[in-house]
């Protein structure tokens, strides 16, 4: 029985779905104007998680993971770019799929931009305004009125008073209260065409917060089971998405929230200004993809993760040990019993809040039975390793990529980062790809814009 820790309950609670068999999930997705960093690995590892267990649990799962490709960021990294924001953001897209699918992150059933959902939004503005939640400010915004909305702080746990003692003072915004939020941004003189759209309360672009209202709205319904993000979302971002979509349909909006962890540095929380800062290439430069999801595995999505590379070099001595004995025992492919010895344990931990840390505990001991020479148990572990998307390489492959002989394709997929690198300009981490490259054994020959590689 499938418990889920749900914050807007503040317990475990047995998940029941709205149908039976079936289950609808919503994941905050990317802002995207630039890299993924490895706090969005962190996210997006946690659901890749939850949607593969209810999966193999036997539901039918929609996932929706949603892009923002319009955003105040956007608009700024664009200008400073001088090129058309659809261009940055196509860009940035493809890499952030390059890099989930490097970490065995799956696609989500639908994968909706915010610029293709603009008509629903404004239509949900349109219906707020029509209840009186919704009003134009004197700078031309649509903003929510959040006292009107009763329900207010049931997420997070704040009360207005709470909120009102710490609220900013609302100066030249246009706002009847400094907490209400925006939910249209009229259109500035200075801004490019290619971030303003025509509405009947005037031209300008969507809120952040009622992107992922409509467009959860138009692909799961307006009543749903499941909506995650990482825990520096659950307000105002979520807070915000169930005051707009409840009082636009009149029902509850979400029945689970769930919300994973934060990401920390060397014990600290990443920071450009520490200096602290990795993207998810970065990592992939040094460490296999695999291993950086074997890190993130091993802690359960709702505690704080300590990223290292001492965390790092011990997840890889880790996962190393389980393709060992998978290359010392071949695997009898079997299904997996989930009534009785591991697999029933496996499924215990993972039907208590998705508890990985103890998922791969299990698999360490069946490398441990693995080891002398049970087939079975060597079965077990490749079949109860996939469900949580790890130890499904070849054995040796695996353990001389780690080793330092890399397998071509992985060599090739370097020298395109270490193109699209001096593509745009960024010579120090071409520079870091080739050396890397060579520390493994892999010299690079550029004669003229083709590079050629071979092993020393």
């Amino acid at each position: 029985m499938l418990k889920i820790y749900n914050t807007l309950g503040r317990a475990k609670q047995v998940f029941k779905a709205l149908h039976p068999g079936e289950a609808r999930m919503y994941v905050c997705g990317m802002t995207v104007y630039d890299y993924c960093h490895v706090g969005h690995a962190r996210f997006m590892m946690a659901f890749d998680v939850v949607y593969r267990w209810l999966q193999a649990s036997g539901y039918r799962v929609t996932y929706v993971r949603n892009i923002t490709d319009i955003d105040d960021k956007i608009i700024r990294r664009a200008l400073e770019c001088g090129i058309p924001i659809r261009e940055l953001t196509e860009e940035m897209v493809g890499a952030m799929h390059e890099d989930v699918a490097a970490l065995g992150i799956l696609p989500p059933t639908h994968e909706p931009r915010a610029t293709q959902y603009v008509a629903e939004m404004i239509d949900m503005i349109s219906t707020l305004q029509a209840k009186g939640f919704a009003y134009r400010s004197a700078t031309a915004d649509m903003n929510y009125a959040v006292r009107k909305f009763a329900g207010y702080g049931k997420l997070s746990g704040k009360s207005l008073d709470q909120l009102r003692a710490g609220e900013r003072v609302a100066v030249q915004d246009g706002k009847n209260d400094p907490l209400d939020f925006v939910l249209w941004k009229a259109a500035k003189s200075d801004e490019p065409n290619d971030a303003k759209w025509p509405a009947p309360f005037g031209p300008g672009r969507p809120g952040w917060h009622i992107e992922c209202s409509a467009m959860s709205r138009a692909l799961l319904g307006e009543h749903f089971d499941i909506h995650g993000g990482g825990m520096d979302l659950q307000f105002p971002h979520h807070e915000n998405e169930i005051a707009q979509s409840e009082a636009a349909s009149g029902k509850p909006f979400v029945n689970y929230w769930l919300h994973n962890g934060f990401l920390n540095v060397d014990n600290e929380k990443m920071s450009k200004s520490l200096g602290n800062f990795f993207t998810i290439r970065d990592v992939l430069r040094r460490f296999d993809g695999e291993v950086l999801r074997f890190l993130m595995l091993r802690t359960h999505y709702r505690s704080p993760l300590n990223f290292s590379d001492v965390h790092l070099d011990d997840a890889r001595n880790s996962l190393t040990r389980l393709y060992t004995a998978l290359k010392t025992a071949a695997p009898r492919p079997a299904p997996v019993d989930w009534t009785s010895g591991a697999g029933a344990r496996f499924k215990a931990a993972m039907d208590d809040d998705f508890n990985t840390s103890e998922a791969v505990a299990i698999l360490h001991e069946l490398a441990n039975e693995t080891f002398h020479g049970n087939a079975q148990a060597a079965g077990q572990l490749k079949a109860l390793g996939g469900v949580l998307g790890v130890l499904q390489r070849d054995p040796v492959e695996f353990l001389q990529s780690i080793n330092g002989t890399l397998p071509a394709e992985e060599i090739e997929r370097m020298i395109e980062q270490r193109r699209e690198a001096r593509a745009r300009k960024d010579f120090k981490a071409a520079d870091d790809i080739r050396a890397e490259l060579l520390s493994k054994g892999v010299v690079l020959e550029d004669a003229g814009t083709q590079t050629t590689w071979r092993r020393k």
